[in-house]
């Protein structure tokens, strides 16, 4: 009986590429609607408007969601929610949840909102677009634009040789929903896409984060992931390069394999060491904030206040708790 593959993390992955690569997510799935933004200006990512909101941070592997500031080419600018529902299974509240979001953040900040729902579920028939309440000559809701994962299972072909990044965020989601049954099948499936970023001639930049969205998403055994590593570094001999240093593997992954979770803390140990070398645990302190950030996106300012603030005992201590925390709230608790 094959190896079962275990738990899938999602929101993460989708957060970091969606900041990385708005404009990609764009064009991929609400093409008609990304024709519509003047892409001369650069988006701005609101994450301080979301969280004062209150939905700033979502349930873990259900939802990940992202403000973002555009510029429209009749030079008005305008805010897009961008919400994505990564759930195995249909949620009958989701339209309703999208109405008080969308509200919320009018009501908080007095401006318009769009709302785009990437439904990333299994189910092909579930595609919810609106909610709406009639009651004694009074209307109620929201419509909403969509795109379905699961419209793009047929399209495999046409995704693995596109240059969208999110094409290849796509045949991620896609392969790790397929073998939830078989682990054998799900390091097959990384290790193709893996191989896809080294042909495509992206800057390391976008290497690095694609790299971290298909590792955190198509999560393996640990003899699997081991294997997976020495592929990786076999690959890179061959190519003659070495994309991914010793600290960004550290960044990189959740620290939850015994082999990676060693070279996790030794790395922390070793910037701690460094830190103490510095004075007060400065270098500790930066360090900590890089992985935080790499794991759960940007920090607020009372988050980087804290770490600075705190004292080397603190520092070690929190480093210790990220080899096993899912939020950045359990490192703190």
């Amino acid at each position: 009986m094959p190896q079962r593959s275990p738990t899938a993390c999602y929101d993460t992955p989708w957060k970091e590429v969606l900041t990385h690569a708005f404009h990609a997510f764009m064009q991929l799935y609400f093409a008609d609607l990304c024709t519509q933004i003047d892409w001369s200006r650069r988006p701005r990512f609101l994450d301080k408007e979301l969280a004062q909101a209150g939905f700033g941070d979502a349930p873990a592997g259900r939802v990940a969601d992202k403000l973002v500031a555009v510029y429209l080419r009749d030079g008005s600018e305008q805010w897009v929610l961008v919400h994505i529902e990564v759930q195995s299974q249909r949620d009958d509240a989701l339209a309703r949840r999208v109405l008080a979001y969308n509200y919320r953040i009018f009501e908080q900040h007095g401006r318009p909102v769009a709302s785009l729902v990437v439904l990333a579920d299994g189910d092909p028939r579930w595609r919810p677009s609106e909610f709406r309440i009639k009651l004694l000559g009074t209307t109620m809701g929201i419509t909403f634009a969509i795109a379905k994962l699961s419209d793009y299972a047929d399209q495999t072909g046409m995704l693995s040789v596109s240059r969208n990044p999110f094409a290849l965020v796509t045949l991620a989601h896609l392969y790790t929903q397929r073998t939830r049954q078989n682990a054998n099948d799900r390091f097959a499936a990384k290790w193709q896409l893996t191989r896809l970023l080294f042909q495509r001639g992206w800057s390391k930049k976008r290497i690095i984060v694609l790299f971290k969205a298909i590792n955190w998403m198509m999560t393996l055994p640990v003899e699997l992931e081991e294997r997976y590593w020495r592929s990786i570094r076999l690959l890179e001999r061959e190519r003659k390069m070495e994309w991914i240093t010793p600290l960004e593997q550290m960044f990189l992954d959740k620290g939850e394999k015994r082999g990676i979770k060693k070279g996790l803390k030794q790395g922390l140990e070793q910037g701690l060491e460094k830190g103490i070398a510095i004075g007060r645990g400065e270098g500790a302190a930066m360090l900590l904030e890089q992985l935080l950030t790499q794991r759960f996106g940007p920090l607020s300012q009372t988050t980087r206040r804290k770490l600075s603030k705190a004292s080397l005992e603190q520092l070690t201590c929190w480093s210790t708790a990220v080899l096993h925390a899912e939020t950045l709230k359990q490192v703190f608790s």
